[in-house]
């Protein structure tokens, strides 16, 4: 039996609507009885996170922001890899000179410097995904994020870059002009110390090159006694991938792309259909 279950969020763990399906709920509630570590494994902050968490009920021990962070059951920061302050400002110094949009995510949650737009593409990247979902009812949902306090709107990132309040851990950019974004992850890539990746076809997100779901997911399960070849991994996008590198049973959302399917030791279900739970089960 395996002894941790690794789950994405988008795409993933949440259905289109940005649920935890009560499916999944009782598949992991049913794995932690059984004495598994389930960990939760994604691009959000933390704060992101576990208001979808708390809103299911549920407590899990959460890879945040790439890996960028982990955090225990009970919210406690065990490792954290930042961007250094200067190589984030001269990151953003390129993604200014693109004149692409971006969000900064930090220890202290995600900010913006223009939270209407924040809102604005979420919503068109899922009606794009989801064109039968009800736009009044994704645009309320999407303008949630500023509502709950998940995504704080700033002036200017300088702030946050020269504070020591605050450690920055991700940038995550979005366009519909791809050639833009293509641009702007290829700029980013001259620099060494940091990692490029993406979790959707509109977006890219910049991290520390330490900052992986596989890395963190490596650390999680050496530090709780447990071998990756006990562990398995479940996501459906490319900033995945590092965790089914390291996991010992690889899985695939049936919503995923051919490519990333075919990186995997199995398919399962779609986020609709609660592929999640269906994945769980199966190794109970």
């Amino acid at each position: 039996m395996m002894k941790c279950i690794a789950t994405d969020m988008d795409g993933t763990l949440l259905n289109s609507m940005q649920v935890i399906t009560e499916e999944n709920k009782q598949a992991i509630l049913k794995a932690q009885e059984a004495g598994v570590e389930v960990v939760v494994a994604t691009g959000r902050s933390y704060q992101e996170a576990t208001y979808v968490l708390n809103a299911a009920g549920l407590k899990c021990p959460v890879i945040c922001v790439n890996g960028a962070e982990v955090r225990s059951k009970e919210g406690e920061i065990i490792s954290a890899s930042p961007i250094a302050k200067q190589m984030a400002k001269d990151a953003a110094a390129v993604l200014y000179e693109k004149d692409i949009y971006f969000e900064v995510y930090t220890n202290k949650g995600a900010f913006s410097v223009d939270t209407d737009k924040a809102v604005s593409i979420l919503v068109d990247i899922v009606m794009s995904a989801n064109p039968e979902a009800d736009r009044d009812y994704v645009v309320h949902a999407a303008g949630g994020r500023i509502r709950d306090g998940l995504i704080h709107s700033i002036e200017n990132y300088e702030l946050l870059f020269e504070s020591d309040e605050y450690q920055i851990y991700k940038f995550l950019v979005f366009s519909f002009d791809l050639d833009k974004l293509g641009d702007a992850a290829s700029a980013i890539k001259e620099f060494s110390e940091l990692e490029v990746t993406k979790s959707g076809i509109e977006n890219i997100e910049i991290t520390h090159k330490n900052a992986q779901k596989g890395i963190a997911l490596e650390a999680f399960v050496n530090a709780k006694g447990i071998d990756l070849s006990e562990t398995m991994a479940i996501g459906d996008n490319y900033n995945d991938v590092s965790m089914f590198e390291k996991a010992g049973r690889a899985v695939a959302m049936g919503n995923a792309s051919p490519v990333i399917k075919s990186l995997c030791d199995v398919i399962t279900d779609t986020n609709e259909n609660s592929g999640v739970g269906k994945a769980i089960l199966d190794v109970l």
